[in-house]
């Protein structure tokens, strides 16, 4: 069985129709290479999404792809390097589809002006493993003593004539 390791990639690519499809085959190569078959689909269809979105909204098309498997979640960025992109504007569907096909999401501005979109996805998300162990509940069964067998007080008072000559 192979160890979980944590794994990078980054791509910087020039957007474009015909490589969209090259980007998603490197992509999805990457996270089988990974053990991550059941990723491909998911993380592969947005980063399309976004790609696509850049390519018809942005006048630069330099992009930069990251994907970060920390053994839990998968975290796949894309930056790109217009300034005049708005992403709550120009991708709003795809926006949407990334809010609604992953466990997180994001979005955020670099020093430079690029924007940066994010989203993760859970490495085993088909099994739903919560992350938080759940704490025991506590046990509502009552115990049974132990049965034991009664015995006389008289009996117990006095020693048996056999264990006084016993000891002497």
């Amino acid at each position: 069985m192979k160890t979980a390791v944590p794994c990078y990639y980054h791509l910087d690519v020039e957007v474009s129709p015909e490589r969209v499809g090259q980007v998603r085959r490197i992509l999805a190569a990457h996270l089988r290479f990974w053990n991550l078959e059941n990723l491909v689909e998911p993380v592969c269809s947005g980063a399309e999404m976004l790609l696509r979105a850049i390519d018809e909204h942005a006048s630069d098309k330099n992009t930069s792809i990251e994907m970060w498997w920390n053994r839990q979640h998968l975290i796949t960025a894309v930056a790109g390097n217009d300034h005049a992109l708005r992403p709550d504007q120009d991708l709003r569907p795809c926006l949407q589809h990334l809010a609604a096909h992953s466990d997180g999401w994001g979005c955020c501005a670099t020093d430079t002006g690029a924007k940066v979109i994010w989203f993760s996805r859970r490495a085993r998300s088909a099994e739903r493993v919560p992350l938080v162990a759940t704490s025991p509940e506590p046990i509502t069964q009552e115990g049974l003593e132990v049965p034991r067998e009664i015995m006389p007080v008289a009996r117990l008072a006095r020693p048996a004539a056999g264990v006084l000559e016993e000891a002497r």
